[in-house]
């Protein structure tokens, strides 16, 4: 396949020529080869995706042969993208004269255009996986979907190895299924382990099927880490406290994005520096909790040119091309080198130019991880990801969907499961226990029509039992479950409401924990649906609530700030106070050389501490404050409450702990999770998601939502059931495998433990040491509240500040 004349000509009036990658993704395509790019930002991605589509389409034409068939469909994991990408192809589409169609089809699409795109479709169909795999619902779909020729996975990392990545891996099997000459194609500008990539690309995870593209390397990126003033804060997770330097550089530059990393900080970030917009500078805010029209209204604006600033979460982070965008600064750590560099290249845009960003760290912590990050970043390091198996609950999905387009018989389906890279593992024993579930809901519940969706007609193919049981799955279908409030009532039943907390945190709580709320501590007396009923408590909170990014801190970098402490020859690079910190660290204490494991004990103010380096992320750390303090409890020790973050842990109590290393312990390990988690209501918030996505419990019926407190008092029911009754059920056993990997990150916690046996170095101080300040002060924020709250954190901070430094 050669380089059609018209898109030759349309390329030379621009003073453009094709580069290496784009024509090697053109040979694949002629090859009919499966793909995998991976190229920098500004490289043309996306144009080298569509060549070979563009180029069949106007061969066909010239043939005569253009009739409208669905000849490549587009998957992006954002509405938007696809909303840019649409834009991007139709203008040079147009301008070559080519009769070749494009359309969107995602959640956003009206029913009306679904319907007749079915009928009439495009050429070429921008999607969504959710989206994707509403369309192969259809009995129309073997008609429409036969002609396919190409799939397009645009951003491939953003979603592979995740749930939304098992759902279109499923899908993917089924297109091949229909089109065996399918040839699929993925795109990416930041993959660490290409081969892995590869292998879910393929057919039948066939890695060696996929040919690696990639591009030339771009210009290296000028990245820096802001240091206003020339110091950096003890504590601190949002770099709030540059909001004057960053509006600075906002005035410097034509047009910039401020990234965040949570929705939250995004909103605090929008504040301040709207506090200290002396020019009345336009400034927006883009994050996903805002409602569409808000979004769409940002984007034209930013589209136009018509904002000098926009504060962003992960929403803007994948390959939009927002035009004159020429800074991007990172408020607080960005936790992984490759979303960093994803973020960097919002800047520019443009291969050959280096793109602009600077890195606000929040505190010194955060200072380490932004030069580790930049480091990485100079020296082309990724981070790897983790693949896991498909899981349960999207498959039992996608089997009711395969029904609802046809009937099907078991073996069939179950190669064709196979054939998709997330299920190519699955056992013939797992495919049929999840297939009993869609058809009857399992053994405890297969007393109850509601959970028959499926028949096992004579000739041994299964049929939806019901049509209502279609529209039902195509009203609930979807892998993305919106995050649930608990409302924190004081007293029990129909008690005063002080208000709501997230989820994600209320659902870690116990009977007898207390937490920081409205001013107060409050003790947890028991829970009754999405409500945590309260009393007053006393003293300290012993759960922190964490008010920080909640993105965890990936293995590469957390082992590059290691080292970074353990080299004195690196510090002359860094502000005095970050070097002076480090150095009296390494005089009264230790500093955490890569692959050891350093822990900390002292007194402080009548509480004995342990502090614990263990680097493995938030979620790490805080499963092991949970399954330490009830170590110590146990053992006698009087725990009263930890804070965990990133790089650290500190637990405090009022016995010392003489022998950390027994408190470490990876033995017991998954008997004290299990016990935890029967104790917490985690397990039923995992239970709850996956038995949404599943299909049986239900968000949506025709003309109405259930409220979170329906599918909640829904859920938790079926949950009780099947625990007592069928403690094996196939969702059980899912939303323990989601609770271990959400919650626990739990092959980084036995990473630690398993440290803690052969690498600790144990240091018993007479004080706290210049390392554990900043975990000591987050303690203070969580612990001193009221109307002094300023004066007495200033206060309890420079004691710290002036023990540890003395």
């Amino acid at each position: 396949m050669t380089l059609p004349p018209v898109i030759a000509g349309w390329l030379a009036a621009r003073g453009w020529s094709l580069r290496r990658h784009q024509a090697e993704m053109l040979a694949a395509g002629a090859a009919g080869a499966h793909a995998l790019l991976v190229a920098p930002t500004g490289a043309g991605k996306t144009l080298a995706g569509f060549l070979p589509t563009l180029a069949e389409l106007i061969a066909a034409s010239a043939d005569g042969r253009g009739e409208e068939r669905l000849h490549t469909l587009y998957v992006s994991p954002l509405k938007a993208l696809a909303v840019d990408v649409q834009r991007n192809l139709l203008a040079p589409i147009a301008e070559m004269g080519l009769p070749i169609t494009v359309e969107t089809r995602t959640g956003d699409t009206p029913s009306d255009r679904k319907a007749r795109q079915r009928e009439r479709p495009p050429h070429i169909l921008l999607t969504t996986p959710e989206s994707l795999s509403l369309l192969i619902t259809y009995p129309d779909s073997f008609e429409l979907l036969r002609h396919v020729q190409t799939i397009v996975i645009d951003e491939v990392h953003a979603f592979a190895n995740t749930k939304r990545g098992d759902l279109l891996s499923l899908a993917m099997a089924r297109l091949q299924a229909i089109n065996p000459a399918l040839r699929r194609v993925g795109l990416s500008a930041t993959i660490g382990d290409p081969e892995a990539y590869q292998g879910w690309l393929a057919p039948d995870a066939d890695a060696e099927s996929v040919t690696l593209v990639r591009g030339d390397p771009g210009a290296e990126p000028n990245v820096g880490v802001l240091v206003p003033e020339g110091r950096i804060p003890w504590t601190g997770h949002t770099g709030l406290h540059a909001a004057r330097e960053v509006y600075k550089l906002i005035a410097a530059h034509k047009l910039t994005i401020v990234f965040v990393n949570t929705r939250a900080v995004a909103e605090l970030t929008f504040r301040d520096l709207w506090n200290v917009n002396d020019d009345a500078l336009p400034i927006g805010i883009h994050h996903g909790s805002l409602a569409p029209e808000a979004r769409r209204k940002t984007e034209a604006a930013m589209a136009a040119g018509k904002l000098r600033a926009i504060v962003a979460t992960a929403s803007l982070d994948l390959g939009i091309d927002w035009g004159d965008v020429d800074l991007v600064v990172q408020m607080g750590a960005p936790k992984g080198s490759s979303r960093l560099l994803q973020r960097i290249g919002r800047a520019n845009h443009r291969m050959d130019e280096p793109s602009q960003a600077v890195i606000v760290p929040g505190n010194r912590f955060e200072y380490l991880e932004a030069v580790a990050a930049v480091d990485a970043v100079a020296e082309h390091e990724l981070d790897e990801d983790v693949f896991r198996p498909g899981s349960l609950d999207v498959l039992a999905q996608h089997l009711m969907g395969m029904a609802c387009a046809a009937p099907f018989e078991p073996d069939t389906m179950y190669r064709e499961i196979r054939a998709s890279a997330s299920y190519a593992g699955l056992s013939r024993e797992l495919f049929d226990k999840t297939l009993g579930f869609v058809e009857n809901g399992g053994y405890a519940l297969r007393a109850y029509d509601r959970f028959k969706r499926l028949t096992l007609q004579g000739d041994g193919s299964y049929r939806v039992s019901h049509p209502r049981m279609v529209q039902q799955h195509r009203l609930n279908a979807g892998v993305i479950v919106e995050a649930a409030m608990m409302n924190v009532v004081m007293g029990r039943r129909r008690g005063r409401r002080l208000g709501q907390i997230e989820e994600w945190f209320g659902s870690q709580l116990r009977i007898g924990d207390s937490f920081m709320f409205a001013g107060l501590t409050l003790e947890v007396t028991g829970f009754d649906g999405a409500d945590i009923q309260v009393t007053t408590g006393r003293g300290d909170p012993s759960v922190p609530s964490y008010q920080g990014a909640r993105l965890p801190l990936t293995t590469n970098l957390a082992d590059r700030v290691q080292a970074l402490m353990a080299t004195p020859s690196q510090w002359d690079r860094m502000p005095p106070d970050v070097h002076e910190w480090l150095h009296l660290q390494s005089e009264k204490s230790e500093l955490p050389a890569p692959g050891m494991l350093l822990v900390e004990t002292f007194e402080r103010d009548k509480r004995h501490y342990i502090v614990i380096y263990g680097f493995e992320g938030r979620n790490a750390h805080q499963t092991l404050g949970m399954l330490m303090t009830q170590r110590m409890e146990r053992a006698g020790l009087k725990p009263l409450g930890f804070v965990g973050s990133d790089y650290v842990l500190s637990v405090w109590s009022l016995e010392p702990v003489t022998d950390p290393r027994p408190l470490l312990s990876p033995e017991v390990l998954e008997d004290e999770l299990a016990e935890w988690m029967a104790a917490s209501p985690f397990l039923k918030k995992s239970f709850r998601e996956v038995a949404i996505i599943a299909g049986l419990i239900e968000r949506q019926h025709p003309g109405k939502k259930k409220t979170g407190q329906q599918v909640s008092f829904s859920s938790d029911l079926i949950y009780d059931v099947l625990k007592k009754y069928e403690p094996d059920h196939l969702l059980l056993q899912a939303a323990w495998a989601d609770a271990r990997t959400k919650l626990s990150d739990i092959a980084r916690l036995n990473a630690l433990l398993e440290r803690s046996q052969h690498a600790m170095v144990h240091r018993a101080l007479d004080r706290v040491s210049p390392l554990a300040v900043p975990i000591l002060l987050d303690l203070g924020r969580q612990r001193v509240e009221g109307e002094a709250t300023d004066d007495a954190l200033l206060a309890e901070a420079d004691a710290i500040i002036a023990e540890a430094m003395s």
